[in-house]
This record gives structure tokens, C-alpha cells and sequence, in this order.
């Protein structure tokens, strides 16, 4: 199965150091993981219990996520967010131990909201910056940094594909390679995107690929979106990484697609 499971999203109702076994449990030998702790830096207690459950649970960790700030309270990420460059700084080096200790080398670096005390230009500025920290700190562990388009939040400014990869590209232009666009079929289609159009430009160098069905976030099946239909002729066109689950559904019933699926994840 080439599908790997985002721990973050679902199996919430377990605490997270039980998640991975599930997963596993369930049927999955891939997971990945939004920050799994409150904070930028951990304690190193924290990091090696983390690392443990997945190691226990016998499940390879094949993505994960820059601390983003208070995801519950709206916060969308601290790339770009001014005042906070020390703190994420700090975190990369954390998330490329974590990489190293795991073999995991795909993580997720949300760009931050728009913040109203500076302009767009000033924090584009900054999250250049940021992203070039973070590209040349995984780059040591044989990792890329992944920038998605994200719905639900109105300050986030990345939306669409585009919006995305000319972030992307601007981190290449200084020199940086290993920086690549997490195609989220979900959050790209309920923004509007034309997610075909971008599967047949980019598909080849997609960095990571993300489902749900829409409306409503679930499992695939559930809503109205093409999402088997994509993932293969994401496959045609060269992808080969993995297919990310990152939907909203019950544990008694999130997995009960997979037994009719069509897909050639």
C-alpha cells in the first residue's frame, strides 16, 4: 500500500504516542505527523518518546510538519510570521534530528498568515528567508521542504498551486533545490483550483500529494472529487511518492473506502 496515514487528522481519539500503532494496526506502515507537540522545541524526553512509538509500532514516519503555531487557535504556520524567526529557526533543527533519527525526509512548512502591522512584501521577505533555513538545514538529511495551498483561513495567502510554486520557485532561484509543492487535492479544490490543469503541468515534480473529499473533509467517496481519477493520472505523469490520507472521519468507519478503492496508489 502506498498510502500513508496522517496521525494528526485521524485516530484524534487517541493520545497522539498511540497513534502510530493504530495506524499500523490498521493496516498502515507509513504515517505522518503535523507538530506532534505544543511547542517549537520540545524537550528531548518528548522527541524520544515520539521517535519510540513509531519505532514500537513498527511504521515508517514519511512526512511531517515545521511547528506551525496554535493550529486550533488559527495560527497557520511561522515562515513568514515577523517576530517569531528565532523560534523557527530553532524548530528546524529539531525537525531535521527528528528526520534523521526517523528517515523521514518530507516536511510541510506552512507559510503563516497575513499579519496587518506589515506588508506582503515584508513578510515574503522573511518567509525567503526562513525557507532557505529550513531547505539548508533538512538538505543535511537528504530532505525536502514542502509548501502547500491552504483553504479555510482567509489570512493564509497561498490558496492555489500557483501561489505555492512561486514560493517554490523563488527558494530554487537562490540555489535551493530541495523545495518542492505539496499538491492537496482538498484544500486546492475548495479554493477554486483547476486540479487537473495542475496535474498535467506539475504532477511529475509534486513533492507530496494529500487527499479528503469535498464537501465536508472526509474520506474518499464521501464527497464529490475525482480523487482516484487524479492520483492515478498523477501516476501516469511521473509521481511516485506517496498518497497521503488527511481527512476528517470516525475511526470505525475511515477505512472502509480502501476495500473498493480503484486507485492505482
Amino acid at each position: 500500500m502506498s498510502y500513508t496515514l496522517n496521525c494528526s487528522i485521524l485516530l484524534t481519539e487517541l493520545p497522539i504516542l498511540e497513534r502510530a500503532a493504530a495506524a499500523k494496526a490498521a493496516g498502515f506502515d507509513s504515517v505522518e505527523f503535523w507538530w506532534p507537540f505544543a511547542e517549537a522545541v520540545p524537550t528531548d524526553k518528548q522527541v524520544d518518546e515520539f521517535i519510540a512509538s513509531l519505532k514500537d509500532a513498527g511504521v515508517q514516519l514519511d512526512g511531517l510538519n515545521f511547528f506551525a503555531g496554535d493550529m486550533p487557535g488559527g495560527d497557520r504556520g511561522l515562515v513568514s510570521w515577523k517576530g517569531r524567526c528565532s523560534e523557527f529557526k530553532d524548530n528546524v533543527a529539531v525537525v531535521a534530528a527528528i528526520g534523521e533519527a526517523t528517515g523521514c525526509t518530507s516536511f510541510n512548512a506552512l507559510y503563516g498568515n497575513r499579519l496587518p502591522d506589515y506588508s506582503a512584501a515584508e513578510q515574503d521577505e522573511l518567509g525567503l528567508k526562513n525557507l532557505l533555513v529550513a531547505t539548508e538545514g533538512v538538505a543535511k538529511i537528504g530532505g525536502t521542504v514542502l509548501i502547500e495551498p491552504v483553504s479555510g483561513t482567509e489570512a493564509y495567502p497561498l490558496k492555489t498551486a500557483a501561489d505555492a510554486l512561486k514560493v517554490v520557485d523563488a527558494v530554487k532561484a537562490e540555489g535551493n533545490s530541495n523545495i518542492a509543492l505539496l499538491a492537496d487535492f482538498y484544500h486546492m479544490a475548495v479554493n477554486g483550483d483547476d486540479v487537473s490543469a495542475v496535474i498535467e503541468a506539475h504532477a511529475k515534480d509534486f513533492g507530496h500529494i494529500q487527499i479528503a473529499d469535498a464537501p465536508g473533509r472526509g474520506a474518499p467517496g464521501t464527497g464529490e472529487l475525482p480523487l482516484f481519477d487524479w492520483i492515478n493520472r498523477s501516476r501516469e505523469l511521473g509521481y511516485t511518492g506517496k498518497v497521503a490520507l488527511e481527512y476528517k472521519q470516525d475511526a470505525a468507519t475511515a477505512f472502509e473506502w480502501l476495500k473498493t478503492a480503484s486507485t492505482n496508489a
